[in-house]
């Protein structure tokens, strides 16, 4: 699995206009609808899924300025994935109580869980990695940020 896999290049977005968590995740989740990831009618509801995991298990701002907001969707065909970035910084309850910068939301097929932890496992490993946050901070354009995730799956396929 590669994260180009993961995210539509139309589901980039180099700077995010909400200003709080749950405004972040409805607009990386249209972005998803725009995208033709999801289906319009069920952006709503896969937004409200997201949100509701936020507010009764936990955050999944993890620190580092990242967060990785995260659904299992019943009947979705495969799991899809939005990357957003903010220069302002959200505030995501994270775990460090720091402002999140970059937000990477997935959703899944509630079918397929080891799919879910699969992608999860991608995205983690390259959100723990210093140089990868530092440069989707500093990535000021979608294009940039789709760079990113290139050399991400690039390195991927090396190591």
């Amino acid at each position: 699995m590669k994260l180009l896999e993961l995210v539509p290049r139309s589901a980039i977005v180099a700077e995010l206009a909400a200003s709080d968590r749950n405004g972040a995740i409805r607009e990386l989740v249209e972005t998803l609808s725009a995208a033709g990831a999801i289906s319009g009618d069920e952006a709503d509801a896969i937004a409200k899924s997201i949100i509701t995991r936020e507010r009764t298990r936990g955050t999944t701002g993890f620190g580092k300025g990242v967060a990785a907001p995260h659904a299992k969707i019943a009947g979705l065909r495969r799991a899809v994935a939005a990357v957003g970035r903010s220069s302002r910084g959200i505030d995501f309850s994270s775990l460090d109580g720091e402002p999140v910068f970059a937000v990477f939301l997935l959703i899944s097929p509630e079918e397929q869980p080891e799919e879910h932890l699969r992608a999860m496992d991608l995205i983690f490993r390259n959100l723990q990695q210093e140089r990868f946050r530092k440069f989707l901070r500093q990535a000021d354009d979608s294009e940039k940020i789709f760079d990113l995730l290139k050399e991400a799956d690039e390195r991927q396929l090396v190591s």
